[in-house]
């Protein structure tokens, strides 16, 4: 593994992170609303993966640079997408609505330092897998197979999670109504269950050298966020008082799928 380019990847990733959230935070400030930085989010980790393709250019494996490339692009990409589609017409974000109106100074300032800088180097990290992996010399193993296979099987739960909650919402008729359907009868959070595949998939495809064993930072980083950190319990504290969430609650698994509990 040619540390040095590895090192040059690390400084320009940084550098592409940093960029996509700075470009995101005047559009935020144009718009009046920075719920725009979640989209961002997707689309950083998409850049941060084209940019070490090419700087990675005669290193490594080709077959795994362009698999843990194509695949990290495609999740970001469909991520960033979904969310945009979410988000059209609405106002700013009740979390980031929430967060700035406790600002000391100016709340532009503030959401710079704590949401758009703090993300930017939060998609560095948790990119470790996906930068080394360019580096990594010799074909791809069984462990590129197992991580294609988790990422395939994380799609899947994130993709189709997505879709059935953004069907339900647009039926009238389930204003008010908790989805308790299709993969949300099997865990409270398939989209969140399904990220976390993806990234110990996409872990797994840097998994061909021991440099592997720094990267582990990533998908334990993202594991904490999606289970304690801004994603399950930040959302389950949003919907404790709608009717009948108590119940789903009591019924439905937490986070891993699992047929749903006798009530």
């Amino acid at each position: 593994m040619n540390w040095g380019a590895f090192g040059a990847n690390l400084a320009v990733a940084a550098g592409v992170a940093l960029a996509v959230m700075l470009v995101t935070f005047a559009v935020a400030r144009a718009k009046g609303v920075h719920r725009v930085v979640d989209t961002a989010w997707g689309l950083a980790f998409a850049a941060v993966a084209l940019a070490s393709y090419g700087m990675s250019a005669g290193e490594g494996d080709g077959t795994r640079r362009l698999l843990v490339t194509v695949l990290t692009a495609v999740w970001g990409l469909r991520l960033a997408a979904h969310i945009a589609r979410r988000g059209r017409g609405h106002g700013e974000d009740p979390r980031y609505a929430r967060m700035l109106s406790k600002a000391p100074g100016n709340r532009d300032l503030y959401a710079l330092r704590m949401v758009y800088l703090l993300q930017g180097a939060l998609v560095w990290l948790v990119s470790l897998p996906v930068q080394a992996a360019q580096y990594i010399p010799g074909p791809p193993g069984w462990e590129a197979a197992a991580g294609t296979a988790l990422w395939v099987v994380g799609m899947f739960f994130e993709g189709v999670g997505d879709w059935q909650l953004t069907r339900f919402k647009e039926d009238p008729a389930n204003r008010g109504r908790i989805m308790d359907r299709g993969l949300w009868r099997l865990t409270r959070h398939p989209n969140y269950f399904g990220d976390f595949l993806v990234w110990w998939g996409l872990y797994a495809l840097s998994c061909g050298h021991w440099s592997s064993a720094v990267a582990v930072v990533s998908p334990l980083v993202m594991s904490f966020l999606l289970v304690r950190g801004s994603g399950k319990p930040m959302l389950e504290r949003h919907m404790a008082d709608r009717p009948g969430y108590a119940e789903y609650m009591a019924r439905t698994s937490g986070f891993l799928p699992l047929p749903p509990r006798a009530h």
